[in-house]
């Protein structure tokens, strides 16, 4: 089905990142990263970094402690969206 015949254009790669970069949906995505990301490195990292042991390993790991809940958050805000809306 193209595009013409009524396929609706959130449904399309195109039409998901374009919802992903909505202003809304980054800085929800930005706050809970942040707090989300914090939150696990200090768990999962806090007596290296309060040592300022880091080395490049690490350093990839507190990366994906803040990528992974902006991840998640920014694919369960895309997936609301693209959801039809259900009059009350």
């Amino acid at each position: 089905m193209c595009e013409d015949e009524g396929m609706d254009n959130s449904t399309t790669a195109g039409g998901w990142l374009k919802l992903a970069l909505r202003r809304d949906i980054v800085s929800r995505s930005l706050r809970v990263g942040l707090v989300v990301g914090t939150l696990l490195a200090v768990i999962n990292h806090g007596d290296r970094l309060l040592s300022a042991d880091i080395d490049m390993t690490m350093l990839w790991k507190i990366i994906l402690s803040y990528l992974v809940p902006y991840s998640v958050s920014t694919w369960a805000s895309v997936q609301s969206a693209r959801r039809p809306k259900v009059p009350d």
